[in-house]
């Protein structure tokens, strides 16, 4: 399996070889060369497997299959604080909340990063290479990154965080991790800005080689391809391939819901896509009308969806154009230019035959929290909220596919949200109840790419000293 870029300038290269570079060298994004597609009969042989081994079944197709990955799979998931790792729990008729935050930092972040943690030790240790980690998180990716590479040997992190734009339990999951190798800097800006960064360390050579720089938020393609096994893990406790699937997704930055494109573009019968957004509704704006235009971020109750950059939408855009990686870079450059994305026609109708979008404001999703533990007895985050209003909103066209909500983070995350909507605080887990005592250790620097090059650089010197 190889990988080229969106943008077409990058050359061509294995699995691990996107896994260590995170972003291409042309500020493109990895996607396979071609994608691996399996028969009816295929799909059928995976059912009953459990989470480990159905993962690392899904990533051998993907070109990981180098690395000892069924090892890998069981070490990661050991520690999930449920046996079966992904949960499905029914919310209504035919709507299937598919709960992907029993992890450690209590987000689906978790399902890939607790994987990726493993993989860059795997091939750091056998190339004797040490590299520096950076990336932007909008509340759960930096907790759950920063828990996958703690204390290892060959790895320095540093997260940009928005500041004051997380919730208190998504910021101390990150800033109370002490680890030496672990850097945590707030950004006086909102995430679209953190991620901007991020994406122009990259972008600058020199630095990039100095500081060997990887990346383990949704830009890394390893990120996406971990991220499929528990889409196929769903459809196929549903009935699938023998019967289609629907799929509804809270979405930021596209990572989430393009993994379970991906398991689409590989054969599994997903009959359509529904993306939940906030106020914060570029997404949903673009398929209600060919508008990609960003707004200023609006703070809201579900923050890892305050953005109006999807970095991920690039490769689905990529796939839309026929592959055309001109037109992309065209398209991207003059988003990043002028703020609004110009998107053919032709491609904008291929998006809207598979995704709708659907937006929910904070009142919204307020009573929405309320009807999930009224009706169903079901304690739901701000984000998974959003997800089920976007499922019971645009049902399926037949009323007897079931929809995959994707449950993306526990409601202790928000307790503030679910106590205003429910009344009650939801407790965090006993492995972290001493959260609010634990000592912070972070930066805060302004909207500065050399103000933040320079703190990536002062850490990672002093940990190779």
């Amino acid at each position: 399996m190889r990988y080229v870029s969106t943008r077409g300038q990058a050359a061509p290269r294995d699995f691990e070889a996107v896994l260590l570079a995170g972003l291409a060298e042309d500020g493109g994004l990895f996607v396979p060369e071609t994608w691996p597609e399996l028969s009816a009969a295929e799909w059928r042989a995976l059912r009953g497997l459990p989470y480990p081994a159905l993962a690392a079944r899904i990533l051998g197709l993907f070109g990981a299959g180098a690395m000892p990955l069924d090892a890998m799979c069981r070490d990661a998931y050991a520690g999930f604080g449920h046996p079966a790792v992904v949960p499905l729990v029914q919310t209504d008729h035919n709507i299937f909340a598919l709960e992907l935050f029993h992890g450690p930092t209590l987000a689906f972040k978790d399902m890939a990063l607790q994987l990726l943690g493993r993989m860059f030790d795997h091939v750091l240790a056998k190339r004797g290479e040490r590299l520096t980690i950076v990336g932007a998180t909008s509340g759960d990716t930096g907790s759950a990154a920063i828990e996958a590479c703690r204390d290892r040997a060959a790895i320095d992190i540093v997260i940009l965080h928005p500041e004051g734009r997380t919730s208190e339990v998504q910021r101390r999951q990150m800033t109370t991790v002490l680890a030496p190798n672990v850097k945590n800097i707030a950004v006086q800006g909102d995430f679209d800005a953190c991620q901007d960064l991020v994406k122009a360390m990259f972008n600058d050579a020199p630095f990039r080689a100095e500081m060997h720089l990887s990346a383990v938020n949704s830009i890394n393609w390893a990120r996406i391809a971990a991220q499929i096994p528990y889409y196929v893990a769903a459809a196929l406790a549903l009935g699938a391939p023998d019967r289609d699937v629907a799929v509804s997704v809270p979405t930021g930055n596209f990572g989430n819901v393009l993994a379970a494109w991906a398991a689409r573009r590989m054969g599994l019968p997903i009959s359509g896509f529904v993306i939940g957004s906030n106020h914060n509704d570029i997404l949903a704006r673009f398929l209600a009308s060919n508008d990609m235009t960003a707004k200023p971020v609006e703070p809201s109750l579900s923050p890892s969806m305050d953005i109006q950059v999807s970095s991920n939408f690039e490769r689905l855009l990529f796939e839309l154009m026929g592959r055309d990686a001109t037109a992309t870079t065209d398209a991207m450059t003059r988003f990043r230019a002028e703020g609004r994305m110009p998107v053919p026609d032709a491609a904008w109708r291929q998006a809207t035959a598979l995704f709708r979008g659907f937006t929910l404001d904070d009142a919204g999703t307020l009573a929405e929290i309320r009807r999930l533990w009224t009706t169903a007895g079901y304690l739901a985050d701000p984000h998974t909220a959003v997800g089920t209003a976007a499922a019971r909103a645009l049902p399926p066209a037949d009323p007897a596919t079931p929809v995959i909500v994707a449950a993306t983070a526990h409601p202790a995350k928000f307790p503030d949200a679910v106590e205003r909507a429910t009344g009650i605080r939801p407790p965090l887990p006993a492995r972290l109840d001493d959260l609010y005592e634990r000592e912070e250790r972070f930066g805060v620097l302004p909207n500065d790419l050399g103000a933040i090059e320079a703190a990536v650089r002062a850490h990672a010197r002093r940990n190779a000293a």
